[in-house]
């Protein structure tokens, strides 16, 4: 609040809170490279990177970087505030839902039921949001986002499906809420979820201009130098002619154009050559808990998507679906398949305690 001076003057301060640093005489990013970056707790959602004022760069081994921070480093916090992993409460469980539904979007395809999709392009169609981000990519694989404008935009056939690799989702969607005037829908893995509420909570302008937030499904992720080289060196798969991705009961499946059966490789392969990223280990949310609506295949018949509707935005675009008909409902979600790997994950809180940070 201004004082009377400060007020006849046209002046006020600004206070923010900025955690503790654990390490008293260093720079916050310091701080951060020491309980986050070094000790692979890192998620790669990139928050610290879409905030930074000065330098924060995603480096060529594709992890968090600040080349010549000692000079270039204005020690102003902003990248500890909005990191979901420098002060750690490790979201998981189901969360809180108003509905949890099985269906299949009827204009569009994608993973599974291409859900995340349908209920960006609604929110787009009833005027909640202006731009929808999504992850696009090559024929390499290599992914950049793609800023959707208009559901007919989603017909292109790269920007359905999982990647499977991390992608600079963040970092657009600081440049998205520069540009709407409705609002912005994205989707996200769970840890990318926790940096956009982070975001929201930290800088009222994306609690503002961020309309929807869809979150999905999640076990693991990779690296794209390590996944690729991986399936092309070890297991003879030809990069460019892989059609789809997808993770299920323990392997992964790789559709390759021409191949008469899908590739399986266990995840246990992944795991033993340590090809999953590092900061996986220490994820516990399978749901994405934080999200508007969570989507993923888990606990729907083929072909399906899973929906948990947790908030009322999510609600009235479910709601929109329905009055236009763009997608078909299916049978009753098994959640039994849900609790599972919600278990599964919930073990990692085993590695978040094994941690040695500094004090």
């Amino acid at each position: 609040m201004a004082t009377p001076a400060e007020e006849e003057l046209g002046e006020s301060k600004w206070e923010v809170k900025v955690p503790e640093k654990k390490l008293k005489d260093k720079l916050f990013f310091e701080n951060l490279k020491a309980v986050v970056i070094d000790t692979n707790l890192c998620s790669r959602c990139l928050t610290c990177v879409s905030i930074c004022p000065s330098g924060l760069i995603v480096t060529d081994e594709d992890i968090v970087g600040f080349p010549d921070f000692e000079k270039n480093c204005f020690d102003c916090g902003a990248c500890v505030r909005v990191c979901p992993r420098f002060i750690y409460e490790p979201p998981s469980g189901l969360g809180n839902y108003i509905e949890i539904v099985a269906a299949k979007s009827k204009r569009f395809k994608g993973q599974d039921g291409a859900m995340a999709t349908e209920l960006i392009a609604s929110a787009i169609d009833m005027g909640m949001i202006d731009q929808g981000l999504f992850v696009d990519r090559n024929e390499k694989w290599e992914t950049s986002i793609f800023h959707v404008r208009y559901p007919e935009q989603v017909g292109v056939g790269t920007l359905g499906g999982t990647k499977y690799v991390f992608a600079g989702i963040l970092p657009a969607l600081k440049e998205a809420i520069r540009f709407t005037k409705k609002g912005v829908g994205v989707v996200g893995t769970p840890c990318m979820i926790s940096g956009i509420r982070k975001l929201q909570q930290e800088f009222p302008v994306f609690k503002e201009k961020v309309k929807l937030v869809v979150g999905l499904f999640c076990t693991e992720n990779f690296h794209y130098n390590d996944l690729m080289k991986f399936l092309r060196d070890e297991k003879g798969i030809e990069i460019e002619k892989i059609l789809k991705t997808n993770i299920s009961k323990g392997s992964m499946y790789v559709t390759v154009a021409g191949a008469e059966k899908k590739r399986k490789i266990k995840m246990a392969e992944f795991e033993e050559r340590g090809l999953v990223a590092k900061g996986c280990d220490f994820c516990t949310d399978f749901t994405a808990v934080q999200s508007d609506a969570s989507v993923g295949s888990v606990g729907s018949e083929a072909g399906f998507s899973t929906i948990i509707v947790r908030n009322e935005n999510a609600k009235e675009v479910m709601a929109f679906i329905r009055e236009k008909g763009t997608a078909e409902f299916g049978e009753k979600v098994v959640m039994d398949e849900i609790d599972y790997l919600i278990k599964f994950k919930k073990k990692r809180e085993e590695h978040i305690k094994e941690l040695k940070l500094p004090e």
